[in-house]
């Protein structure tokens, strides 16, 4: 098959979005479909390397940081990609290149799946400043947006049942199907290189004798990192550091407040895909207090790297993250506080949950999401276009 996927988000940027179109894009390649790829550029050129088309864009960071808007100047790369005929448009995005998408499929009548990666509810406080207008303002505008979205669609993909859940209750009527990202396990599944490890440990200066509480992540307003912080130090314990990985617009204030709370914590910024792997096992707990995941892939790469995550409790990694087992949900301060102070205290539960961890993360390998996209597309094959459109 012919498929074309369209994201506004695209490497080097590192995010969910772009762990899962890297990964969808190599999957189907590895099981032999001709993939192409249309993203915007960090400029006002327009241009292709491969089989990955850039469109020129603007930055639009007082919408969002980092995010960027298409420019009209695209007709070459667009007349190119009609002439391939694609079989099938996987859009990533719901912005500029869903557009673009959009557009092909009316040109050359065939079906749009869209995977639908975010929970925008969460992410309001960027463009309505208001909270309490923020949130009734920003929920009638993201029920609006995502039927307007999802009618234009032969399929939504939702990453979890949760995803699911909310788009039915913004009145969402067209095909829904729940397949996990997943992780690319082959990553982790090599094991650590104890020389590698020892030189991160020294680069960092990492204590020996310390817990390593790891976040590896955006640093953003939605992921709580300052009532992260706020929970560690409420556990009063002497014997943690906090290891930050990762970047974004609340670095500042979220090390500000690490400072003020009296914190022991390392940060070492962005880390590429490569790296990632090994900036995992240097953890001995993944924390996190973000209520706005729509499936939590940094949860199953945690996992995946044998470590335990203590993560809010939401619907999204029900069935992963199990109490006990390989980790813990928490309610509270009161709850993330006695679950981190259980951990630290049994060198014996810490064992046991880093091999569950590592068990558990087999579920949701990257093999296995390749596989269901396949059985998707193909069921859209032969669709009328009609029902291409999302009206029915």
């Amino acid at each position: 098959m012919k498929i074309l996927i369209t994201t506004d988000w695209y490497e080097p940027v590192i995010n969910g979005v772009v762990t899962s179109v890297l990964m969808l894009r190599r999957e189907l390649e590895a099981r032999g479909h001709e993939v192409r790829v249309v993203t915007l550029s960090n400029s006002i050129h327009s241009y292709k390397e491969g089989a990955v088309y850039y469109m020129g864009s603007v930055s639009a960071n007082r919408i969002y940081p980092g995010a960027r808007l298409k420019m009209n100047r695209t007709r070459s790369l667009l007349r190119e990609l009609a002439a391939w005929r694609p079989d099938v448009i996987h859009s990533q995005c719901e912005f500029s290149t869903f557009r673009v998408a959009s557009a092909l499929s009316n040109r050359l009548g065939v079906p749009i799946v869209h995977t639908y990666h975010t929970v925008y509810e969460d992410y309001t406080h960027y463009f309505v400043p208001s909270v309490r207008v923020g949130q009734r303002v920003g929920r009638y505008v993201v029920t609006a947006f995502s039927r307007w979205i999802c009618g234009r669609t032969a399929c939504i993909v939702a990453p979890t049942g949760k995803v699911e859940q909310l788009l039915r209750r913004y009145g969402v009527r067209c095909r829904i199907e729940v397949i996990p990202t997943g992780v690319d396990l082959r990553a982790f599944r090599d094991g650590a290189d104890p020389e590698r490890l020892a030189a991160l440990r020294r680069k960092w200066a990492i204590p020996e004798n310390h817990t390593i509480l790891l976040y590896l992540g955006r640093m953003a307003k939605e992921k709580n990192l300052e009532t992260l912080m706020e929970q560690i130090a409420g556990a009063n314990r002497k014997d943690i550091t906090l290891l930050l990985v990762g970047d974004g617009p609340d670095r500042e204030k979220a090390l500000k407040r690490a400072h003020e709370l009296g914190l022991s914590v390392i940060y070492t910024g962005m880390v590429s895909h490569e790296e990632a792997p090994d900036y995992y096992r240097l953890g001995d707990l993944f924390v996190t207090a973000s209520t706005s995941e729509t499936q939590g892939l940094t949860y199953f790469e945690a996992l995946a790297a044998g470590v335990p995550v203590l993560c809010r409790r939401d619907s999204c990694v029900d069935g992963v993250v199990e109490d006990g087992i390989n980790g813990w949900q928490y309610e509270d301060g009161e709850t993330f506080s006695r679950c981190l102070q259980t951990f630290c205290g049994s060198a014996d539960l810490r064992r046991k949950m880093q091999n569950a961890a590592l068990q558990s993360a087999e579920r949701f390998s990257a093999e296995a999401f390749g596989e269901a996209a396949e059985r998707l597309y193909q069921s859209l094959q032969g669709q009328p276009v009609a029902m291409a459109s999302g009206e029915h």
